[in-house]
């Protein structure tokens, strides 16, 4: 009886730690849901739903412009990972054109192999102020291969917003 009664506490002594620690497996397989929902909560609900960002540069500041090439690099690889399409547009004016001035940009190589190594990032340079930098420098203001101009920056971001994109300003 005494023998018994040792391995019917022996038997809930398992029992209660079973329940009280969670087996090695069901901890890994309890971070990893954790680090899914990390990963889900900023996901919107349709994944079909178009990606698309738009980062403004608009000042003529290294760090700003670096920090906005490390956004659009960011996003792009995110989706990559996830099998989702993104575009994403750096638009630039004001002093920020010059992140696109051949003669001027600090970040015109970084730009030049991010372009050919992400298609989905697009650059656009305001029309505007790379009329007055002419005016003001009386000459031609020269743009990387990889600019487009369009005829107004602040437009361009508006227009984009209004058709739904996100707009970020690093």
């Amino acid at each position: 009886m005494t023998r018994l009664r040792k391995m019917e506490g022996a038997a809930a002594a398992i029992a209660a730690l079973l329940l009280v620690v969670p087996s090695s497996e069901a901890q890994v397989q309890k971070k990893q849901s954790s680090q899914d929902a990390v990963t889900k909560t900023n996901l919107p609900q349709d994944s079909k739903k178009p990606h698309r960002l738009i980062l403004q540069v608009n000042s003529n500041d290294t760090a700003m412009m670096n920090l906005a090439l490390n956004n659009a690099s960011n996003v792009a690889q995110f989706y990559k990972d996830l099998g989702q399409k993104v575009s994403i547009e750096v638009v630039t004016f004001g002093p920020g054109l010059h992140m696109l001035r051949d003669d001027t940009s600090p970040v015109k190589a970084r730009i030049e192999a991010l372009a050919l190594s992400r298609p989905e990032i697009s650059f656009k340079a305001c029309g505007n102020t790379r009329e007055n930098m002419s005016k003001v420098e009386s000459k031609e203001v020269p743009l990387i291969a990889e600019a487009k101009v369009v005829k107004s920056g602040v437009v361009r971001v508006m227009e984009l917003q209004e058709q739904g994109w996100t707009y970020v300003k690093p």
